[in-house]
């Protein structure tokens, strides 16, 4: 018994381990220049322009690897949304209007019109599945970047199919849109989860300066390209210079919510803990749960399946069968 006693000890003491933080592997994450967590490097004036006040200390350990894997993977996304919306101006008739107030006007209904077709995509989403996000923010936001990638397809097909512009553009902004409504509540849960101060409004507000950086980098890139002799004449080139830099954006986003490191434990976390205890007799830790999570599979898909609690009826249902037989 006091074996038993002693194994339950040990469990107990392994799973509070996985909720604590771990200053010495944390360190793991911090092996460049660039990771520095105090970033002596840096000017201050503009550590103070783009970083919350307190930092390292303020957010968590994973907060600047994020940042840094997230700045590319906003360019690269701003360069891709360029690209886009030229297939699309082309395709409304940008640049081959007579320049009569009728063609104008046309061009201006059937903007709008798509626009107004996709924001159902965020309504329904936002009423829906908004219990979704908190426990799995990581999955969300990278699904948010398939379904945004299926809608820009859609409108890049607009270019070569101008008469069916307003059910294409329709759909690709209704694939935006959901994206959207999957993207911003699973950042704000992000978001939280750096602000280990209460800080979220500041770290709101310096991911707004990394994020319109980006902006403005990726846009001023999309133009660049676009100016190239010969890309805005060929479409397969456009098509594919696109698919390059999405490929691309989607890889980065992968490894920049790979390097989020939560402290809590959700669905596949908890059943990476109980497969682990069951099969190994070890609880393995924040670091390791978070560098084995799978964040592109749907946790009902994984196997082994592990069914958490069981029903009260079932339990009831138990009971009365056995006091019956007994």
């Amino acid at each position: 018994m006091l074996d038993d006693d002693d194994d339950d000890d040990d469990d107990d003491l392994q799973i509070r381990a996985f909720l604590e933080k771990h200053d010495s592997t944390s360190n793991e994450f911090q092996g460049s220049n660039l990771s520095d967590p105090n970033l002596s490097w840096l000017p201050q004036v503009l550590k103070e322009f783009i970083l919350p006040a307190g930092f390292p200390g303020s957010v968590s350990d994973d907060y600047l690897q994020y940042m840094l894997l997230q700045f590319p993977t906003n360019v690269t996304g701003w360069i891709c949304h360029t690209l886009v919306t030229s297939s699309l101006l082309k395709a409304v008739g940008v640049g081959s209007f007579s320049g009569t107030a009728a063609a104008a006007s046309a061009a201006a209904i059937r903007w709008v019109s798509k626009d107004g077709i996709g924001a159902v995509g965020r309504l329904f989403i936002g009423g829906r599945f908004g219990n979704l996000f908190d426990d799995d923010p990581k999955q969300w936001r990278m699904y948010a970047d398939f379904i945004g990638s299926a809608g820009s397809i859609f409108d890049l097909t607009t270019q070569v199919y101008p008469a069916y512009f307003l059910p294409l553009a329709s759909l690709g902004n209704l694939a935006k849109a959901v994206a959207r409504g999957l993207k911003n509540p699973s950042f704000r849960v992000i978001q939280n989860h750096f602000a280990i101060s209460g800080n979220l409004g500041e770290v709101s507000a310096k991911e707004e300066v990394w994020e319109v950086t980006a902006q403005l980098l990726g846009l001023s890139l999309g133009i660049l390209i676009l100016d190239t002799p010969g890309l805005v004449r060929s479409y397969p080139v456009l098509v594919s210079t696109w698919a390059s830099m999405r490929l691309l954006h989607l890889w980065l986003r992968y490894l920049s919510l790979s390097a989020l490191q939560f402290n809590t434990i959700n669905l596949k976390r908890a059943r990476m803990l109980v497969q682990s205890h069951i099969l190994q007799s070890r609880v393995p830790g924040c670091i390791d749960c978070n560098r084995d999570e799978n964040i592109l599979l749907w946790q009902r898909f994984i196997k082994p399946r592990i069914i958490f609690g069981v029903p009260m009826e079932e339990m009831l249902g138990s009971g009365r069968s056995t006091s019956m037989n007994s």
